[in-house]
């Protein structure tokens, strides 16, 4: 089982991916860096809550899990 720390961490660096990737999507669209940053951002900050979130919920969830045999 993931600990929360760990979750936490993970969370990060996926967003932190996903910062750029916004960036770049929002530049694209909008012809503006800052207005991509922007979208970025907000994007980034609500992805992070819910995706900790589902991260911690499942975590807790023992369906589909694998059990170790003796």
């Amino acid at each position: 089982m993931d600990t929360s720390y760990r979750i936490f961490i993970k969370s990060i660096t996926w967003q932190v991916l996903g910062l750029f990737s916004m960036t770049l999507v929002g530049y694209l669209f909008t012809g503006s860096l800052t207005a991509g940053g922007g979208i970025a951002l907000v994007s980034s900050a609500i992805g992070f809550g819910f995706y900790f979130m589902h991260e911690v919920i499942w975590s807790k969830i023992k369906w589909g899990r694998a059990t170790r045999s003796l």
